[in-house]
């Protein structure tokens, strides 16, 4: 789901930076205010997890990828700001170091797999779970966060052709369009990664109320 420098014209990615930098410093405010010493590990923990299985790339057509993403855990216990944040870090280390994602492309990429993915969890999780219960609201919301995020993704490339051509029609950055991209990133992530997501979401957050009921219950 990263994506690379090169694919989206400067069109997108300017004012996207417009826009996530203001989101990342009221976020990084409302961290700082929250966080506590016994909250700090937790989170920690479960901001490497997040980079671990993002990690685990499989290639998508047009030359993007499919992962889970490990944000809807972090924003079930601590909220969708402190897991936007969380990402924050996860996405700069994988672009830096391991050349996962762009420095031009960073802030469509944390749009996508940081805000948009942990405030369509938070939101969908506090919404189901007094019907559904812990468990499965855990996974709606693991899975419809990654979907959002895939839908983020997959409006920035597919508007790639249409937004930057040259006199001959031909796209200058990334070629292909939404016909393309809704249904190979968001398709996938529908059907394959968002499931991976809901599994991974759900899965820890049982495994923490039975270890670690304190942090399992630090809702935002």
């Amino acid at each position: 789901m990263h994506i690379p420098d090169g694919y989206l014209a400067p069109a997108t990615y300017l004012p996207a930076w417009g826009v996530a930098v203001p989101l990342l410093w009221h976020g990084a405010r409302r961290l700082r205010r929250s966080l506590e010493g016994e909250t700090l590990p937790t989170l920690s923990a479960l901001t490497g997890l997040a980079f671990v299985v993002q990690m685990l790339n499989i290639p998508l057509p047009g030359g993007t990828t499919g992962h889970a993403l490990g944000t809807a855990l972090i924003a079930l216990l601590y909220g969708p700001w402190s897991a936007s944040c969380a990402l924050a870090v996860v996405l700069l280390v994988q672009a830096l170091l391991f050349g996962d994602g762009g420095i031009t492309t960073y802030p469509v990429n944390l749009l996508a797999m940081g805000f948009a993915a942990a405030f369509t969890a938070h939101r969908i999780h506090r919404a189901a779970r007094g019907r559904l219960g812990e468990g499965r609201a855990a996974f709606l919301a693991g899975w419809a966060g990654a979907v959002a995020a895939s839908a983020v993704v997959a409006l920035a490339l597919g508007i790639q052709p249409w937004l930057a051509h040259d006199a001959a029609g031909r796209p200058l950055f990334f070629p292909l369009g939404l016909r393309v991209t809704v249904p190979a990133i968001v398709g996938s992530h529908a059907l394959l990664f968002g499931v991976a997501e809901g599994a991974y979401t759900a899965a820890v957050l049982a495994l923490l109320r039975r270890t670690a009921p304190a942090a399992a219950e630090a809702r935002p």
